[in-house]
């Protein structure tokens, strides 16, 4: 399925014993990523996502997500970003197995400083993960700028509360030599206000990094509203200069539902 907007491209995939996954092809500015899924929908119950509705049915086996990319293979691939459906670090074996067939040259010898890796904050997961030597970009879904609000989004902060998390994704970048992507989904009236911006510049002093803003994308069994916006221009605004580096994320293949929280692997969505 291909976006009429932007050209980015949305793969279903029915798996041995029926599962279905979704993987998607973004072109943006002579790049072209794979966005590869981790697990057969998700078992964290993220407010800001679509997968959460699906549910948790089974970890992917490393076999599995290499085909994610030899499917397309033939395709001028220039990155890959483990950001589909489930959470990377909690299916972390098959993850760096997987990882270590894409980046070996007898495979498709991708280089490690060209994939990411993407948690809403599994804390024992992004120290292995550091140990691991790989350099891979580490990309945290942040989503809030205190514990009340992140707990809220992402039920799993009360498990890995924001000290923890921030504490290691400093050891990640230092440890890696690279810089940490916060990325801060913007959800209209929830956590899109000044107060948040300016709470979030504070919270992230003192870790190299980039903050990239996402607007909501609304999906199935999403009952919140994408930002207004002025608010996120404002928000924008005020983080830079005092957070290194922001970026505004423009959402692609939104008209397909295969922009960022929209993935559920439905087979209804194909045949619209």
């Amino acid at each position: 399925m291909r976006s009429e907007l932007d050209g980015t491209e949305k793969f279903l995939w029915k798996l041995s014993d029926g599962e279905m996954i979704e993987s998607v092809l973004i072109p943006d500015q002579g790049r072209l990523t794979l966005c590869l899924s981790i697990q057969v929908g998700c078992p964290l119950d993220c407010q800001f996502c679509a997968t959460a509705s699906v549910g948790f049915r089974r970890n992917l086996t490393s076999g599995e997500i290499v085909s994610q990319l030899l499917e397309v293979q033939d395709r001028p691939l220039t990155n890959l970003v483990f950001m589909g459906m489930g959470e990377p670090l909690l299916n972390y074996d098959n993850l760096v197995k997987s990882i270590d067939i894409m980046t070996s040259d007898l495979g498709p010898n991708f280089s490690g400083k060209k994939i990411t890796v993407s948690t809403v904050g599994i804390v024992p997961g992004i120290y292995r993960l550091a140990e691991e030597g790989l350099k891979l970009g580490l990309a945290i879904s942040l989503n809030a700028p205190d514990d009340e609000l992140r707990s809220e989004i992402i039920p799993v902060n009360e498990r890995y509360p924001l000290a923890e998390l921030l504490t290691a994704a400093k050891f990640y970048a230092k440890k890696s030599g690279r810089r940490i992507t916060f990325e801060y989904v913007l959800i209209g009236g929830v956590n899109d206000s000044l107060e948040c911006a300016r709470k979030l510049s504070r919270i992230i002093q003192g870790i190299p990094c980039k903050i990239n803003l996402i607007r909501f994308n609304p999906g199935a069994g999403q009952a919140h509203p994408p930002p207004e916006e002025e608010k996120v221009t404002a928000f924008r605004d005020y983080l830079y200069p005092r957070a290194p580096a922001v970026t505004l994320r423009e959402s692609k293949g939104r008209d397909i539902c295969a922009a960022c929280g929209q993935l559920r692997a439905a087979e209804d969505d194909y045949s619209a």
